[in-house]
């Protein structure tokens, strides 16, 4: 049925410059992309490689019916998000230059099955546990033919997907994952946390392409995933490794291809084998949640050998089986926690209805998160930036602190006070550096900043919160 869907494409593709003339108008950087073959002139080219109209004669009948219009898209995704150049160092600003060649030259050759990618970029990230793990950046080209197969292969497996799959996914967050696991952390008492060792590195080529040829019969688009996954990786030092075996994180197609991987891999081996047993996956991270502390262990036992028997492993150091420990569940076990998506849950100080204090169990930024956010504010320098008045300071920092705000403070907000109190500190500094009349007085500099906060508390995020130098609104006092 896809391929009789694909087999109609051709018809779609050669009525889109006749529906621009139509219907809206296009800006002409589009027309120009999308109308170069018709077109009786050639440009010359910038420099030694072919030009779009010289790559192959205009009457040739292509193998494969992508519309450029789908080309013309992907690029526009790819330009929102942009990105650092690959292996041939080209950027996107680079590529733009010669933006109606370039798109054609991508468009053509997918169109006539002989596009090969190019090598990844290996670039080495530095984990927050210590290490490195490698990054695959593609070029600029490779990234735009890959989103138009992303964007034929997404209204194809979204519906596959579990619902309790949240990773890399239209329409899902970390936010909606973090929710549905603080409501089964009430339901369940305990939870088994797992953490998958590499899972990019280690995905089996042919498991994937399985899957991919069950759900997928687009010629076109099986063969350049296969061309995607086996492209070498090329080291700083210009030496190339081969692949047999993973897809490179930080290219376009590996997110969806992994959340394919894992829905046979796991959800729905888990809906197979264990029906009773929610869970809850972002991307290698997940959770399960049981019953009884028996449960726990045969569940912990029985997905280390499903992995293993995929090719894939359970990170020992990043996997566990928690007590979700609160005013009613009190049983004695080591552990009482465990970090997902940047929060921690574990018992924490909550009031009921009747205006008592009891432990809940519930989520929070986790430690490390604030400890990294505070390594960044220091990174800052606010307290040296003497030329700079507040609103500039404002410009330059909300921004972030907003974002900060926006995915930590959604869940137990009074965990970033803190984060907040330690900002408004580098403030108070910053006002003694700039005034001389408060450069040796601490509480008036405080006071000042305070008096100015209640004024314009729209400067910054933890301002508009009530969180002020000198005290809450609601008049408390803040160290």
């Amino acid at each position: 049925m896809l391929r009789e869907k694909h087999k109609q494409k051709p018809c779609e593709a050669d009525r889109i410059d006749a529906l621009h003339r139509d219907g809206q108008a296009r800006s002409s950087d589009e027309a120009a992309v999308t109308a170069v073959e018709r077109r009786g002139l050639v440009t010359r080219a910038t420099d030694n490689r072919p030009t779009a109209m010289q790559e192959e004669p205009l009457n040739v009948a292509k193998p494969f019916a992508i519309p450029k219009q789908l080309v013309w898209q992907a690029y526009l995704e790819v330009k929102s998000k942009g990105g650092a150049a690959g292996v041939d160092h080209q950027s996107l600003e680079d590529f733009e230059r010669d933006l109606k060649n370039n798109l054609y030259r991508i468009w053509n050759r997918m169109s006539s099955g002989s596009y090969v990618p190019p090598p990844v970029k290996a670039v080495p990230i530095p984990k927050k546990s210590g290490g490195t793990r490698i990054l695959g950046v593609p070029t600029v080209s490779d990234r735009i033919a890959q989103t138009v197969v992303k964007m034929l292969l997404e209204p194809i497996l979204e519906p596959v997907f579990d619902e309790n799959s949240f990773g890399y996914r239209p329409g899902k967050s970390a936010h909606d994952a973090i929710a549905v696991t603080r409501q089964r952390c009430w339901q369940y008492d305990w939870v088994v946390e797992f953490d998958i060792r590499g899972l990019f590195d280690n995905i089996s080529h042919d498991m994937l392409m399985k899957a991919l040829c069950h759900h997928c019969d687009c010629r076109w688009v099986l063969l350049y995933v296969e061309r995607w996954l086996t492209a070498p990786l090329q080291q700083q030092d210009g030496s190339l490794t081969a692949r047999d075996k993973g897809t490179p994180q930080g290219g376009v197609v590996s997110p969806i291809l992994a959340n394919l991987f894992l829905h046979y891999a796991f959800d729905a081996w888990v809906r197979r084998e264990m029906p009773r047993v929610p869970f809850c996956r972002y991307a290698d991270d997940g959770l399960l949640h049981c019953k009884s502390r028996r449960q726990a262990e045969y569940v912990m036992r029985a997905i280390s050998a499903r992995f293993r028997q995929c090719g894939l492993e359970i990170h020992p150091d990043k996997s566990c089986i928690v007590y979700c420990q609160d005013v009613h569940r009190r049983e004695d076990y080591p552990q009482i926690s465990f970090t997902f998506l940047g929060y921690t849950f574990r018992p924490r100080r909550c009031v009921n209805k009747q205006g008592k204090l009891h432990p809940n169990f519930l989520p929070a930024i986790s430690r490390s998160a604030k400890k990294e956010i505070n390594r960044q504010i220091r990174s800052w320098h606010i307290q040296l930036k003497n030329e700079k008045s507040l609103s500039d300071l404002s410009r330059m920092f909300n921004p972030i602190l907003q974002g900060w705000h926006a995915y930590y403070g959604r869940f137990y907000p009074s965990a970033l006070r803190q984060l907040w109190r330690n900002f408004n500190r580098y403030l108070v500094q910053w006002v003694r550096r700039k005034s001389k009349k408060l450069s040796q007085h601490w509480q008036r500099a405080r006071r000042s900043l305070d008096h100015y906060a209640r004024a314009h508390p729209h400067l910054f995020v933890h301002w508009k919160l009530g969180v002020f130098p000198c005290g809450l609104s609601d008049g408390s006092r803040m160290s």
